[in-house]
């Protein structure tokens, strides 16, 4: 087939859907065009800046129709971040994008689709300043100067930004000061290239009913000059609980290192989730937006319907949150988590909550799911998986559709994945609904719930 685009050229053309990361759609002579930014139903005229053997890349040189949706843009860069890309249209539209976008992933990929209705997807009331961690590398401009922001999409050139609408404001008010304090008194920052320099990321963790705060330095050596000073600095201006030095001297795209040196408070903080609290170290997994993972955990569990005698796997289980949501509606869980810090905050976390029918094990889900099953004889009624964006692996699947528990809670970050997975477990499962929870406002993720029930003739 000859490609009718042409690199460089400008065309008009009519977006006729938005894609899975929020980008508009165009066909131009039945050739695929993607263009950020364009929303459905728009008339634009566009640049060909990319060309592909099936498809093309543009950007928009002219809104000819605009969309109703489409409102003014509150911040300047989140086009070049990433962060949070349909900040330019209605919230309540990009909400009706996502929920088409996982019906979308369901009716293209699964048998009988058209029975599987995916519920209208639960958004925030206060879709602002929502995120509790906040992660901000620091290294060279082009210039050679300083810089701390957030990195530009798709690559590692460092964007100064200030007044993020998805941050929690106090966290960037302590960057800012960390970088101050780096400024005034000539401290190194990492440069990529040479792998030398000293302050890497400034990472800052909020509890949002607590208000506690942790701050976490990301430094490539062991010492920071004036150190004693920065301490008393974030100490007096904010209050801040715990502050850590992490040590990542490695040449890698990984935030953090595996040394954490505590240098004030206890090295950890508190939030509190429904009517449980929980302890958050520097390493553990907690969800972005708890508000939101409230709301999801409730979905999930009310969903679910566990029995009073279900014996429940709770896989990936983090610091233990939905696990201890869940253990007041069964009679026993078993929490599996491979990062050994997150096992022993799962512990205490349970402690702390008077909770004692819930162990926790560390180590890899499949293999510490398959030693349950085979060693210690213990099958469950009931498992809640929440896996990484890769979904879950052929073993773990294998071993749900061998030991056939009545109930699967699926909860996901990556619905194709999520659609991937479903469509192996239907040979002996049956969907019984799918819910979507607008985790991250004003960005095209989107987490689900999908609630498998084992049909009745297993």
């Amino acid at each position: 087939m000859e490609i009718p685009v042409i690199k460089n050229e400008e065309y008009i053309v009519e977006i006729i859907d938005n894609g899975y990361e929020g980008e508009g759609i165009a066909k131009i002579n039945n050739f695929t065009v993607f263009i950020p930014g364009a929303i459905k139903n728009e008339k634009l005229k566009i640049l060909i800046v990319k060309v592909l053997s099936s498809h093309a890349y543009a950007k928009i040189v002219e809104i000819i129709e605009k969309s109703p949706y489409r409102v003014e843009e509150d911040c300047k860069t989140y086009k070049r971040c990433g962060g949070c890309n349909l900040r330019h249209i209605d919230y309540e539209e990009t909400l009706n994008m996502k929920q088409r976008m996982v019906q979308n992933l369901i009716n293209k990929n699964l048998e009988n689709a058209e029975k599987i209705k995916v519920n209208p997807i639960i958004g925030m009331g206060n879709p602002y300043n929502y995120r509790n961690k906040a992660q901000y590398p620091v290294g060279l401009n082009k210039q050679g100067e300083p810089v701390i922001g957030v990195f530009a999409k798709r690559s590692h050139e460092i964007i100064p930004m200030r007044n993020c609408l998805i941050q929690n404001p106090i966290s960037e008010q302590i960057a800012f000061l960390i970088y101050k304090f780096i400024k005034e008194n000539n401290i190194s920052v990492y440069n990529e290239n040479t792998r030398e320099g000293l302050f890497r990321h400034i990472v800052i963790k909020t509890g949002i009913r607590t208000h506690e705060i942790m701050c976490i330095l990301v430094i490539n050596g062991k010492k920071i000059p004036k150190e004693n000073e920065l301490i008393e600095m974030l100490v007096k201006t904010y209050n801040v609980k715990t502050i850590i030095k992490n040590i990542n001297t490695k040449n890698t795209n990984v935030i953090l290192g595996s040394d954490n040196i505590i240098i004030h408070g206890d090295g950890y903080i508190y939030d509190i989730l429904g009517e449980y609290t929980f302890k958050i170290s520097p390493m553990s997994f907690y969800q972005i937006n708890p508000v939101q993972a409230e709301v999801l955990y409730n979905v999930a569990l009310e969903m679910a319907n566990f029995d009073k005698d279900d014996i429940v796997f709770d896989m990936y289980c983090g610091i233990g949150t939905i696990g201890i949501f869940a253990s007041k509606f069964v009679k026993k869980v078993y929490g599996i988590e491979i990062v050994e810090q997150a096992i022993n905050d799962c512990k205490e976390n349970a402690k702390m909550n008077g909770i004692d029918n819930i162990e926790f094990l560390v180590g890899d889900t499949p293999k510490v799911f398959s030693k349950l099953l085979s060693d210690k004889q213990i099958y469950p009624d009931g498992i809640i998986v929440d896996p990484p964006r890769k979904g879950l692996d052929e073993v773990t699947i294998s071993n749900i559709l061998a030991v056939q528990p009545t109930k699967l809670v699926y909860i996901s970050c990556n619905p194709a994945t999520l659609v991937r997975d479903v469509k192996l477990l239907l040979e002996k499962y049956d969907i019984m609904g799918i819910q979507p929870v607008d985790i991250f406002p004003f960005t095209s993720h989107v987490e689900c719930v999908a609630v498998l029930q084992l049909k009745e003739n297993m």
